[in-house]
């Protein structure tokens, strides 16, 4: 494995079967500027190749925010060629977040606004602590979403929903946010950081290549047709019987104990 990248806007832990991400800007509400989106970028190419992680928390440091946004500093002076190409970088960094064979879970500590919305919209699954808000606030700044939001919240939650929060700009809270399934989970605060382990832990108990081919047919599933979709699980389940932890999973079960899979 390749040594860890430099880091000074992330922390980045890894400790076998899970990895840590952390965004280290709490004097300024952990919000995205360019460092951090370069060094998110590094961090999860070095976390492609890192043995033994099967899931990854990615979560804020302080109390107050996940990340209450992008760097408004840095978008204000931008010019239309500017910000096109400030927007596509951004995109295709939370597409690689969000097509990453890693389930990637957001442990929501605070705001997550903005840019820090649309971040944790590319993770795989949302927790948030009770306190936690979130929203696209853009439409206050003479602004919309750039990093995905008007297209992943939608798909996420529905057209309705999406609109209120896109058109009003206002955040919701944590209880909201879980009752349109915008988040799966809400904890105390003080719960949050061990029950985002606790469900990256269950996640990386489960077969590997299972959890990967399943990511791949949601995903794809979701882009394509119904019958496109089926035929792509098909070909993913056929795919996961010809794997040694399906074999070591199948006898595991007819042997009452607990499977050891390899990931082969």
């Amino acid at each position: 494995m390749n040594p860890p990248p430099e880091l000074h806007t992330l922390r980045l832990e890894i400790t076998p079967p899970l990895a840590r991400l952390t965004l280290a800007r709490p004097e300024k509400l952990n919000a995205l500027n360019r460092a951090t989106l370069e060094e998110l970028d590094a961090a999860l190419e070095h976390l492609r190749g890192a043995a033994g992680v099967r899931a990854i928390v990615l979560t804020g440091s302080g109390e107050k925010a996940f990340a209450a946004g992008a760097d408004i500093g840095e978008i204000a002076g931008l010019n239309a060629v500017e910000a096109r190409k400030f927007s596509q970088a951004g995109n295709e960094l939370f597409r690689k977040l969000e097509l990453f064979p890693i389930p990637v879970i957001a442990a929501l500590n605070g705001f997550a606004l903005g840019g820090g919305c649309e971040l944790a919209l590319a993770c795989t699954l949302r927790i948030a602590a009770e306190n936690a808000k979130l929203g696209q606030p853009e439409v206050k700044l003479g602004l919309i979403p750039g990093y995905g939001g008007t297209q992943r919240l939608a798909r996420l939650i529905g057209t309705g929903p999406a609109l209120q929060l896109l058109l009003t700009g206002e955040p919701i809270g944590a209880a909201e946010a879980l009752r349109v399934g915008l988040v799966n989970q809400v904890v105390p605060a003080g719960e949050l950081a061990a029950a985002a382990e606790a469900l990256a832990l269950k996640i990386a108990a489960n077969a590997p290549l299972a959890v990967q081919f399943c990511l791949a047919a949601v995903r794809g599933g979701m882009e394509a047709g119904l019958e496109s979709g089926l035929a792509l699980e098909a070909s993913l389940f056929a795919l996961s019987c010809a794997t040694q932890d399906m074999q070591e999973g199948t006898r595991a079960f007819l042997e009452k104990r607990a499977p050891q899979f390899q990931g082969e």
